[in-house]
């Protein structure tokens, strides 16, 4: 098994990611503690190309004040496009606006000692349930983007499904069984498909979750927000893995280093049990041509035929940045995990194994005329 937490493999040196001003205050305290007004929030957020740092501030707001409005198709496309997207920004107003919208259901951070109480039995719930994870096989449905620059303009790469298996004494394999379509090379498993070229992660099934909690990583977690994910209330933690702590491991086709980890885990408040992790790389030396790197993996409950229920990845969002001669490249994995199965089932490619709703689509060229039919490809 990798000790890194997620190997990135980049053979022609692309490479992924995510990708101050003080906010302004009103008069009187009263104020301050009013909601966010529309266009209080639509003046802050205008700010964010030219000033990135702000969302911290803006956020920290979000969370205090809480908004006095509904979230409108249009504001979230505002939204997305003058923060780059941002996956944090997005569900910080999303549970603004569940609480806007059912101040009755509102749930303020509990005292310390519950979210601390929680913690712990997180920590016990999730080491106890990967020392008893099944062997089992999953396919990964990998649709990969790129855009040049810090645009986020993503342009379709490929389409690759990945076959994977679990046993605790083998650890993850991986084998490469479609590009594009195309059946991939029937080769034995390994511990990565870098056969593909491009992108590619591992350890999103064990590791991440192990080496959050292992006890050499001394993570360092505080309670920051509630919200709600599939219906489930929970607590979300911020935590920090120093670099000198971290296993984390970035890779390129030549070289490779150690990153620190800074991130959030969204966990149940009733079985106690972490349904998202996000994370980001930092600490990165100045000369490393991954810049940085950024994480988010969904967790749901998947049922194994004959061996019962358990908490697996249901998605994955894979996103980084490189640096080389003068040129800056983004890539973008997004992965589905499908069809969790009995160890030793074969696994097949199916016609629901490339969904529209997967692949990454094309950057849109300059407006066509408004009637002209969408070109069909060969």
């Amino acid at each position: 098994m990798s000790l890194s937490l997620l190997q990135r493999v980049f053979p022609r040196l692309l490479a992924l990611s995510l990708c101050v001003s003080a906010l302004a205050v009103g008069a009187a305290a009263r104020q301050q503690q009013a909601p966010l007004t529309n266009a209080e929030f639509l003046a802050l957020v205008r700010q964010l190309p030219q000033k990135p740092a702000m969302k911290d501030l803006l956020l920290a707001e979000i969370r205090r004040r809480g908004i006095g409005f509904t979230l409108t198709p249009g504001l979230r496309a505002f939204v997305a496009t003058k923060s780059g997207n941002d996956v944090e920004l997005r569900r910080a107003l999303e549970e603004a606006e569940r609480r806007f919208l059912n101040p009755s259901e509102a749930k303020p951070l509990p005292p310390e000692a519950e979210s601390q109480e929680l913690l712990a039995k997180a920590r016990a719930a999730t080491l106890e349930a990967l020392d008893q994870m099944p062997d089992f096989v999953v396919k990964q449905l990998v649709s990969r983007a790129y855009a040049r620059g810090t645009s986020q303009n993503w342009h379709t790469d490929d389409h690759l499904v990945v076959g994977v298996s679990y046993r605790p004494s083998e650890g993850e394999k991986y084998r490469l069984l479609q590009v594009n379509g195309i059946k991939g090379p029937d080769a034995e498993e390994k511990s990565d498909y870098v056969q593909a070229g491009g992108a590619s992660s591992t350890g999103e099934f064990v590791t991440v979750l192990k080496e959050l909690f292992a006890d050499t990583s001394r993570t360092e977690f505080k309670p920051l927000d509630t919200d709600t994910v599939r219906g489930r209330r929970t607590i979300v933690y911020s935590y920090d893995i120093k670099k000198e702590n971290s296993r984390w491991e970035l890779k390129t086709e030549s070289q490779a280093t150690i990153a620190g980890q800074r991130g959030k885990v969204w966990v149940d408040r009733e079985k106690a049990r972490i349904l998202r992790i996000e994370f980001e790389s930092y600490d990165v030396p100045a000369t490393f041509p991954i810049t940085s790197a950024v994480v988010a993996i969904e967790y749901d409950w998947v049922t194994i035929q004959g061996q019962g229920d358990y908490l697996l990845p249901s998605r994955s969002l894979v996103l980084m940045t490189t640096v080389g001669r003068g040129e800056t490249v983004q890539t973008r994995n997004e992965i589905r995990f499908h069809n969790y199965q009995k160890y030793g089932t074969e696994l097949k490619i199916l016609d629901d194994d490339i969904l529209d709703e997967d692949v990454p689509k094309e950057a849109p060229p300059p407006p066509p005329p408004a009637v002209k039919p969408p070109e069909k490809k060969p």
